[in-house]
């Protein structure tokens, strides 16, 4: 346990240029809404009221409650959208939510505080794809969501970007 809280401590999901590039992108389902469950740790690929995919993740590590500010390392409740995808990140994918939303940043003003951003689904940290499931073992990321390199794969291909997705506590 100690070792993957060290390996993933220092860990971001800032961009960068040094990995294979994932070429294809078509969304072939009718996902029309994601919906993240904080509380089990599920993220949920909707087509109506029907679950089209369902997947274990990992959080942030900063705890279960709703994100606040930069750097508190939590993951934000609300609505928002996939608004891009970077297949440059130092993830293996990464699809960007539209974090802050206007109540976030009002939140944020009357705090004085900076919102925060770069929230992301991605995949497990470049070079460490190995570790598979295993990485749902703690949560890790900075106020990310994640999956497996498997899994992202399987994501990016059936939400499009525009997509809702609500991160429910």
């Amino acid at each position: 346990m100690l070792i993957f809280a060290l390996v993933f401590s220092s860990l971001s999901c800032e961009p960068t240029s040094d990995r294979v590039r994932f070429e294809s992108y078509q969304a072939e389902s009718h996902v029309d809404r994601v919906v993240a469950k904080k509380k089990d740790h599920k993220l949920l690929l909707m087509n109506g009221d029907v679950v089209v995919k369902s997947y274990s993740v990992a959080l942030a590590r900063g705890g279960l409650g709703p994100k606040e500010r930069q750097g508190d390392h939590k993951t934000p409740e609300g609505l928002y959208v996939i608004d891009s995808r970077n297949q440059s990140s130092r993830f293996h994918l990464a699809l960007h939510v539209s974090y802050p939303n206007e109540a976030d940043r009002e939140r944020a003003r009357k705090l004085r505080v900076d919102p925060g951003g770069n929230i992301m689904i991605h995949g497990i940290h470049n070079g460490l794809g190995w570790l598979g499931a295993s990485h749902r073992l703690i949560d890790w990321t900075d106020g990310c969501i994640a999956v497996t390199d498997r899994e992202i794969e399987d994501i990016w291909t059936l939400v499009p970007n525009g997509t809702p997705i609500e991160i429910q506590p």
